[in-house]
């Protein structure tokens, strides 16, 4: 990833940068790999995050 500066507008590239990592989910594997997850909640929030998935793709091919 690589973001570029223009005019030395340092604030905007960061904010640029931190849209970014946002979007790719770096910030929730960093919080969530901050402590141990034993794995009967890691296939629970995996099953979790794929109903949601789910959830959402039904939601946006219908419209």
């Amino acid at each position: 990833m690589s973001i570029q500066v223009y005019g030395n507008d340092l604030e905007r590239a960061l904010k640029v940068l931190k849209r970014q990592l946002q979007k790719e989910g770096i910030f929730r594997d960093i919080k969530r790999k901050k402590y141990y997850e034993k794995p009967s909640e890691k296939k629970k929030r995996k099953r979790i995050e794929a109903r949601k998935k789910r959830m959402k793709a039904i939601r946006f091919s219908r419209g």
